[in-house]
């Protein structure tokens, strides 16, 4: 991208003119349920999202999997509604359906076209309340998910070393526990079990719906009114989880054992996010100061990830890759807007004749060397701008538009950080950037994991990773 566009994207003017910049209109129903509504009049579609605060971190020991399992039985109709009339009748409108579960939240999703967001809305009012989970349909679904397991985990052994990486780096955090769910888990879910879940988490009160596109704000809430008014209230999720992961002391280090063809690292730090500095905030406000100075700590964590991995000018790809050649690939991500305490994560797969070992002393270095050594101002620069392109460029899509606020929301926070997030990019420091590495990329946060492969059995090969979430039908992870 050149130095032009660079100054482009970063001026004041560009990011008022994007598109996602729209007001969002709040409203809130008499049972709880709150809408957040965005226009945007560039086409004649509109997208629809109802999102519930529920995912794999509510769950419990005995219990995993079922947030992703009840999304799964969402298709399966109710009384009005039956088998997989929701879906056809979206399709014979023109539109697209789908639906996903994360750690954090639950969410529902259509687009077609503006004149048919009330069908939508009478659909998904209908089973917010109505959903019917035959036993015989529940046992059906449950091999299916079970299914998805084997194929998305099990027979995936990048996947499966993530997520015995997350249960070995965190002790108490429910973030341990996988989306999909553990096998034996899935396999004991009863009906009993599930319409618990069901009664207890979708009700309007934990549930969040979110329009954007050709619309007008009172026309949606109106129609919100129509459908979900007269659906009881329930109670909300908590804001945050209350159990606190213990400080760690020192490495812990996992080796899994895998039929795969190369080796593969997993170096994950344990790392804050802006939602658990939020809710500390609002329980403490003599802390405020503090907190907005550790604030700043994980815009820096953001930018520190672009440095790392931001493109083929980034560091790890320039250096580790295309340099010394000893990663085949290498990657690092980080979720500011986790709900609880989450990971900043090293991937890496290295190039032949190097293994594990090679490439996890060649990531020390570039960490020790940001210990040491504050960026240039012409690579922080470079940096920002591409951290604020891709955002621009994101919140062209109506869809990310609205996925962006129901994801802010949804774990707490308010759909106006996504505004203030290109502000709070552009004002990190070279020094901040580097005391987040000396603060958080640290032994005594640090888990790793190592893909030890075993050799491939004749007329199998192990499946490529597959996406960290869970979805029906192939979900937005």
């Amino acid at each position: 991208m050149s130095r032009v566009l660079y100054a482009a994207l970063l001026s004041a003017g560009a990011l008022r003119c994007a598109p996602g910049n729209a007001a969002v209109h709040e409203f809130h129903l008499e049972n709880g349920l709150r809408l957040l509504v965005k226009e945007d009049h560039r086409a004649p579609v509109v997208v629809s999202q109802v999102w519930y605060r529920v995912g794999s971190s509510y769950e419990h020991d005995g219990i995993t999997g079922i947030s992703h399992i009840l999304e799964h039985m969402m298709f399966k109709g109710t009384e009005a509604h039956p088998g997989n009339a929701f879906s056809r009748l979206i399709a014979d409108a023109g539109g697209r359906d789908n639906a996903f579960t994360s750690t954090d939240y639950t969410a529902y999703h259509q687009q077609f076209a503006r004149e048919h967001l009330e069908l939508s809305f009478r659909l998904e009012a209908d089973r917010m309340q109505g959903l019917l989970l035959p036993e015989q349909e529940l046992a059906r679904e449950l091999k299916v998910v079970a299914e998805e397991r084997r194929w998305r985990v099990e027979d995936s052994p990048h996947s499966f070393t993530h997520e015995r990486l997350r249960a070995a780096a965190f002790q108490v955090s429910p973030y341990r526990y996988p989306i999909i769910g553990w096998m034996q888990d899935i396999e004991s879910t009863t009906t009993r079990v599930l319409r618990d879940w069901y009664r207890r988490w979708y009700v309007p009160g934990n549930a969040l719906v979110v329009v954007a596109g050709d619309v007008r704000p009172e026309a949606v809430r109106d129609l919100a009114r129509r459908h979900f008014g007269a659906l009881p209230g329930g109670r909300a999720a908590p804001a945050a989880h209350p159990l606190k992961e213990p400080p760690q002391q020192g490495i812990k280090r996992i080796k899994v054992r895998r039929q795969a063809e190369l080796p593969y690292l997993v170096m994950a730090y344990k790392a804050p996010t802006l939602t658990v500095l939020r809710a500390a905030d609002a329980a403490d406000p003599k802390q405020e100061e503090r907190e907005q100075e550790q604030e700043q700590e994980i815009f820096a964590l953001e930018v520190l990830a672009g440095i790392l991995d931001g493109g083929d000018s980034a560091r790890l790809q320039e250096r580790l890759v295309r340099g010394r050649a000893v990663a085949a690939g290498v990657g690092v991500g980080y979720d500011p807007y986790d709900r609880l305490d989450t990971l900043f994560v090293f991937t890496a797969t290295p190039a032949p004749g190097h293994g594990a070992a090679d490439l996890e002393a060649a990531l020390r270095e570039e960490i020790d060397a940001l210990h040491r050594e504050e960026v240039s101002a012409e690579e922080l620069a470079r940096v920002k701008a591409q951290v604020v392109a891709g955002h621009v460029y994101e919140r062209d899509s109506l869809f990310y538009q609205a996925l962006q606020i129901g994801a802010l929301e949804t774990v707490g926070l308010s759909w106006k950080e996504g505004e203030l997030y290109p502000e709070r990019i552009q004002a990190v420091t070279a020094e901040q950037v580097r005391a987040a590495a000396r603060k958080y990329l640290v032994d005594d946060r640090l888990t790793v994991a190592e893909l030890e492969p075993l050799p491939v059995a004749e007329g199998s090969r192990p499946r490529p990773p597959a996406g960290g979430g869970a979805g029906h039908g192939g979900g937005v992870h």
